[in-house]
This record gives structure tokens, sequence and C-alpha cells, in this order.
């Protein structure tokens, strides 16, 4: 038997802040050499933070990214493991995105990600450039820093892998897990036993299984262990980094670290057989007879035995298991309260304020948040320290003291109010007043009727004109205006609120807003400009109303908030407009189409990149219950609602991402803002197809 210790960590990493970056990866390292381990990897681009964008354009950050890896390789925390590190590096004027493996105070091989993530969320092509000289190794000269330690002038960089006296490993980065040709299956064939993946890979609803599934694939047809290490946390963005770290063996799943989590630093260890490997291999006749024609590859000679790094403590073999996943319900519930509990220890901000409607997709964000602080508790009941520390400052806590439960620590950071105007039903009050209850906020009502009359007099004297509602038989554009003024209202008095509620309260700070629109409503525009969507974070626009009713059937009985079972089965409405005896307002209604139809249309156009033609010939084949014609004018209507609404895509509020088809403007959806709302040539394109459907000439 050939027994080593594997070390895989997650870290809570936040861009350009280096001693806490520093700090996170030493101790991970720390915590790896306790347990016996061989070998450690940690995240892509640990030192820097992964989001660190356009300071990776600054040289500054490369040098210090240097700096910090010779601290770790001063400290001694390397003798005795073999540490994957990821930084930025520059080799011969080009900026390259690095794995640097280092052992005993020094540097053994620096790798280069050879294939670059440059689509979604991903610009790496905008700061890094791929290394395409395919198993090619040149020399790096080391900077100052690092020479001081050892005398080590250069390093071997380039494409290959370490070859230690009992095994071979290597290492792959990011996105070179989901590259049609993967470098894992050659590097298998080499012969490599060990790969080990550093990663910066952002959490998306149902994202973890296709991770998993590309594991186990590889090692399944051609063995091996790989090791998978993430960040975890929110570094700065719009995205959330769920952790998650791995281990795969001979395509069964080893190890599953923690893919929701409030700590910085989380060290998994897995104890293994590489004979196991060697054995699996032996037994497939088309990966020997592959192997037996292989080229050669560039390797890097170490006089060591990983075996014999390991602790001989607790070798115990670790068996395979069954991988967790999560529905998307519970995604929902971890990812954005994650992401929140992040962004507010970071900002410096004392709390959250929220405008609780009533309605779905604020009490959806109520919930989250609900989660976020039951996260909190359950952290300080698992003795973390850190999260504890926080929870003391945000809620100003006594330093004896500490939050009772999850209720009792929202009424300190969490304040929710309903602003109701002369259109809002009792039903609606009731809901908000029983969901800030249940989860614990500061709740308040006020009326904004004072407010609205006072803008609407200030235009009548100005004009001399007074706008009606539509059932008062006012035209369209009055109808619209009434509604746009009552939310627009309510964002002013939220940052009003936001900013005296902690004062009201004799507390110190201030109060983010959270705005609560779905991508769907987003994508098609159905929202106010500047009306209290426009926030500071919002945590579900990247999250369809599809999922979000389904997380509030979850929530109802999984979070302890009832109440949430009731908001999902009500109709969804603004309540921007007077009820009547043959009219009340919904949304659906208002935009002409179902949410279940919006989702489509969201999908088609981002995930599947179908125009209006293509997108009414898609439908006519999934949506076989309706006519051919009505299919037509629902296409016609998202495509002109979207072009004439995608200004608002310029102002959306930064938004957790949780969709392939997120609608944040120039993040992930790079489309012009200005369109010809018309689209006379495609629109005349499917009246041409309808007329041929029904054996027609077009008028």
């Amino acid at each position: 038997m050939r027994l080593v210790n594997l070390a895989v960590s997650s870290l809570n990493q936040w861009a350009m802040s280096f001693d806490h970056n520093l700090s996170n990866t030493k101790q991970s390292i720390a915590i790896a050499r306790e347990s016996g381990a061989a070998f450690r990897v940690g995240p892509e681009l640990e030192l820097t933070g992964y989001g660190c964008e356009d300071h990776f354009l600054e040289r500054e950050t490369c040098i210090t990214a240097w700096e910090c890896l010779a601290e770790i390789l001063s400290s001694g925390l390397t003798d005795g493991i073999v540490c994957d590190i990821g930084l930025p590096v520059l080799h011969e004027g080009v900026l390259y995105n690095c794995r640097v493996f280092c052992l005993n105070g020094e540097i053994l091989l620096v790798r280069p990600k050879k294939f670059m993530a440059n689509d979604g969320n991903y610009r790496e092509l905008r700061w890094f450039s791929s290394w395409k000289r395919h198993k090619v190794v040149t020399s790096l000269n080391l900077p100052e820093c690092v020479q001081a330690i050892k005398s080590q002038r250069t390093a071997p960089f380039g494409d290959a892998y370490l070859s230690f006296q009992d095994t071979d490993l290597a290492s792959e980065c990011c996105e070179e897990l989901f590259t049609p040709k993967q470098a894992s299956s050659g590097l298998a064939l080499h012969g490599v036993q060990i790969i080990s993946n550093g990663s910066g890979s952002h959490h998306q609803l149902r994202k973890q299984r296709t991770r998993l599934r590309l594991m186990k694939n590889v090692t399944e047809r051609c063995g091996g262990v790989y090791l998978y290490a993430n960040q975890q946390g929110c570094d700065g963005g719009r995205l959330y980094y769920d952790g998650c770290a791995s281990v795969v063996m001979n395509g069964e799943v080893i190890l599953q670290g923690r893919q929701f989590s409030l700590r910085d630093v989380d060290v998994c260890t897995v104890c293994l057989d590489l004979d196991e490997v060697v054995n699996f291999r032996a037994s497939k006749s088309s990966f020997r007879e592959q192997a037996s024609e292989r080229r050669s590859m560039a390797c890097v000679n170490v006089a060591a035995s990983l075996c014999e790094l390991s602790s001989s403590r607790s070798l115990r073999i670790s068996r395979p298991l069954k991988a967790t996943r999560f529905l998307p319900e519970q995604e929902i519930a971890l990812g954005p309260a994650c992401w929140l509990w992040d962004y507010l220890r970071r900002s410096g901000a004392s709390g959250y304020l929220l405008p609780l409607s009533g309605g779905a997709d604020s009490s959806a964000v109520a919930a989250i948040v609900g989660s976020m602080c039951q996260l909190v508790i359950k952290a300080i009941h698992e003795n973390d320290k850190r999260v504890l520390t926080d929870a003391r400052r945000i809620g100003n806590y006594k330093p004896d003291e500490e939050p009772a439960d999850s209720q009792e620590f929202a009424s300190r950071i969490f304040y929710t109010v309903y602003m109701a105007s002369q259109n809002s039903s009792t039903e609606t009050q009731s809901r908000a007043q029983q969901l800030a209850r249940e989860i614990g906020s500061n709740h308040w009502n006020l009326k904004i009727d004072m407010v609205v009359n006072a803008l609407i007099s200030l235009f009548c004297g100005l004009t001399g004109r007074i706008p009606r509602y539509k059932v008062d038989s006012g035209t369209p554009v009055e109808n619209l205006a009434l509604q746009n003024l009552q939310a627009r209202v309510r964002m002013v008095i939220s940052y009003m609120l936001a900013s005296l509620l902690p004062w009201v309260g004799r507390k110190k700070g201030f109060l983010l807003v959270l705005g609560s629109s779905n991508a769907d409503e987003s994508i098609r525009g159905y929202m106010t400009k500047y009306d209290c969507s426009s926030a500071d974070i919002n945590p579900i626009g990247g999250i369809s109303k599809r999922d979000l009713r389904a997380f509030l059937r979850w929530g109802a009985q999984k979070l302890g908030f009832p109440v949430l079972a009731q908001v999902e089965a009500a109709p969804p409405t603004a309540e921007l407009e007077p009820s009547s005896d043959g009219y009340k307002q919904t949304d659906e209604e208002d935009m002409g189409m179902t949410y279940d139809e919006l989702n489509s249309f969201s999908r088609l156009r981002k995930v599947d990149r179908l125009g209006p033609v293509a997108m009414f010939q898609r439908l006519c084949q999934e949506w076989n219950g309706l006519h051919h014609k009505q299919v037509a004018n629902k296409v016609k209507d998202f495509f002109r609602y979207y072009s004439i609404n995608r200004h608002k895509m310029t102002t959306l509020t930064p938004s957790y991402h949780a969709e392939s088809y997120s609608p944040d403007d120039n993040r992930f959806d790079q489309r012009q803002f200005l369109y010809d709302s018309s689209w006379s040539r495609q629109f005349m394109k499917i009246d041409e197809l309808v007329a041929k459907m029904k054996n027609e000439t077009p008028l």
C-alpha cells in the first residue's frame, strides 16, 4: 500500500485585501500540516482574490502577491508539505494566471493556466494570456523578495508535472476542468496519479452537480485522484463562490466539503491508497493501449516522496461516499444568504433595510435575510469566533454578549417597512407584518399618500392639469405616470429611513437598502426605473420567478416562515392602480404573458441565443397547445418590451448572479440599450411563417 494524505481548502478571500487573504492561506496550510497532509491545494488566485478584475492590470498587484508568497516561504509553513498556491505571475513581459508549487521554502514549479475562462461572467483574457507552448518549460527569474529566502534565483515555468519518488502530480486550473479537451486525460496517460485544481468557480443554481460529473467522468475513464479546491464567499462583486472542496478517485466521490459556509477557512483531508489507482488503470485495456503510445511530456523531478511526507499518525483510508446535492430552493436559501453576510460584514453597514410589500419578490428577499440570520447563529453555536466577532460588532452587542437566536439577531440588523398607498390591500399589509414577525425584523408601517398627493398638487400648480388612473377614465400615459410616482416615492423614503433609523434607535452606522426585482421581470423591463427596486444590492436579481415561487413553498416549511405559503399562493400584483368591481391589477395581466412564458423567453434569448424568428419557430414546437398566431403575438410582445425597456438595465441594482440568463448590464449580458423596437424585418418574417403555416398569403 502507498498511503498518502492530501488536503483541499476553500477560502473566503477578498479581492485586493492582501493581509486578509494571506492570513487565510497561511491558516489553511497550517491546518493541512497539522492533519498530516503531504500536499495542500488552495483556490485560484488566492493571494490576490479572484475578483480583482482591472486591478490585475496594475503591476503593483502582482508585486504584492509575490511579497505575500515570500512571507509564506520564509515562515517555514511549507516545510515538509507540498503547497499549490494561486497568484498572478509576470513572465517575459506577459501576465499569467498561475499555480505555484512550493516545498521546504523553495519553488518547485510555476504552472501557468493554459485555457482561460472568457465567457459569461468571466473576462480572463482581458487581464491574462494563456500559456500556448504546451509541454514546454522555460525559466522564470524570481523576484528579489523570493531570492532572499534561500537564494533561489529561478524556477521552472511552463506546462509540466511534478515527478516525486513515489508518484506524479500535476495541475489543472478552474476552466480547464470544463474544456472539451481536458488536460487531465493526457496527464493520466503519462502516468500522473494526482491532479489538483485550484478554482474560482462561482455559484449558479444546479452547477455543483456539473462539477462533480466532470471530475467523476475523467477519473472513471482514466483513473486517478482529482483534488478540487474552490474559493467561497463574496470577494467584492456580484458573484458568490460556493466552496465545496472535493476529492474524486477512480470515478467515485471520496470527499465533499461544505458548499455554503460562513467560515473563512475550510480545510478537508483524505487518506488514499495510490495502489488503487494503479490497479484501476491496469484493469482497463483501452487505457493501457493508449498510454503505451503517449508522447513525452515535460516534468520536474522532486527528490521527495509524498507518502513519506504524509503523517503516519492517522493513515486511515478514506472510502467513497454519497455526494450531497442541494435542491435549487435550498441553494436560494443558502447562496444569497452567505453573500449577504459577507457584504454586510465587509461594508461597514450596521444592517439591511427592505421595502416589504407582502408580495413574492420582497418576501423572498426577507426570507433570505432570515436564512442569513439562522446561518450566523448556527456558526456561532459551532464556535466560529470570527462570525461571533462580526455579529457582535454589527449587532451592537457588548463584549460579553452574543445573539440569543436568529430572531433576536434579526431584530438588531434587519429593518422592514410596508409603504401603503390608497391602492394597497389589507391582505398584503397583513402578510408583510406576519413575515416580519416570523423573521424577527424591526417592522414599520407607513402611508405614502401624503407625499404622493403633494407631488400631484405640485404638478397641478405647474400645469393646471390633474392626472387620473385608468379606472377613472385616465389615459395610459396618466395611468402609468401615477403608478411610477408611487414607486419612486418609495425609493426615496427607503433611503431616508436607511440613513436615519439607526440614529433614531441611538445606534451607530447606516443601513444598506435591499432591492427585490427578479431576473425575468428585469429582462422584460417590467419595473419602474429608480423605484424601490433601485437599491444598494439585490439578492434575487439573477433568480427566475419560477424558482422564487418554489423557494417560497420550501421556505414556508424548512425555514420556519409559514406565511410564505400564503405569499406564494396570492396572485402577484404591484398594487399601484385602484381596484374596481370589474378590475384588479395583476402582474401577468399587465405584462400580457405568464411568468412561465417569460421564463421561457428569457432562457431562449440568452442561453440558447435565439432572435425573434428562431424563438418563434422553437416555441411553435414547444407550445403546441397554443395556436401559432398566439405564439407569434407573444414573441413580438416580448421583444418589443425587451427593446423598449433595455435602457433600464444600465441602472440595474448590482445583483447576486444565480442564473445563466442574468440581466446584469455590461457584466453578464453584453447587449446595447438603444434598439429599433419595431424589429421590422424579423417580425415580417414571423408573419410570413404564420401565413405559411395557415397556407395563406400574408397581407
